[in-house]
């Protein structure tokens, strides 16, 4: 197993003076490929700060976020936005889906950058286990909450990433669904090896989780 994502010494301050937003504090992360590491803690704790952080969309005010090794602030925008398509997979709250595009279109869209996607027999099997199957030629607006979060979660995995980053995933879904989706992420990152990290405040995902972390007051602790 290798480290694919590392945040050392990581804080995150917006604005100044009186105003001034101690976002996230002195982070200390590693994930490994082959475990999942669920970072839990409430609304506001700094939890999307630290998953924008790690995928890149933000720098850090001080500290360094490492992807396979290497420092991404040292990167071109050009370059990080290769890296987040080529090896960082996210699953975001607002899910994304362009509302134009039927959901199979959306798989089609991600073959335009990636070639490393999943075969269409494994995306088949994919969408079945996930209960999407049948919403291939649905579009966004035709879709339910819940749907729209699975598509999300199936177009993130689709492109086979070395480093999932999943941003309150099951947020939607009733406590089956969540079994079943606490049980791939799982799955992914022991049998693909694929170093997953989920950002959540639900609970019901602490019996998927390898490690476990916990975020207040954007200070990260590590539980297990």
């Amino acid at each position: 197993m290798s480290v694919q994502l590392e945040l050392q010494h990581v804080s995150k301050v917006f604005g100044s003076g009186v105003g001034i937003v101690h976002a996230l504090t002195d982070a200390n992360f590693k994930a490994v490929s082959g475990e999942l590491s669920l970072v839990l803690g409430p609304s506001g704790s700094g939890k999307s700060t630290f998953l924008t952080i790690a995928a890149g969309l933000q720098v850090p005010s001080s500290g360094r976020v490492l992807v396979e090794g290497e420092d991404i602030s040292k990167l071109s925008n050009r370059q990080r936005d290769r890296l987040r398509l080529t090896k960082i997979g996210f699953v975001l709250q607002n899910y994304e889906m362009l509302p134009y595009l039927t959901v199979r279109d959306q798989f089609k869209l991600v073959d335009r950058a990636n070639d490393q996607t999943l075969s269409e027999t494994e995306l088949k099997h994919l969408l079945d286990e996930l209960g999407i199957g049948h919403l291939l030629d649905q579009y966004p607006g035709e879709l339910s909450g819940g749907q729209k979060q699975r598509v999300a979660i199936a177009r993130a995995l689709y492109q086979q990433p070395a480093i999932l980053l999943a941003d309150e995933p099951t947020a939607a879904l009733d406590s089956n669904r969540v079994q079943i989706v606490g049980q791939l992420l799982a799955r992914l990152a022991h049998e693909k090896q694929q170093a997953v990290v989920v950002v959540t405040h639900d609970e019901r995902l602490k019996d998927f989780a390898d490690h476990l972390y916990q975020i207040v007051d954007g200070r990260l602790s590590q539980e297990s």
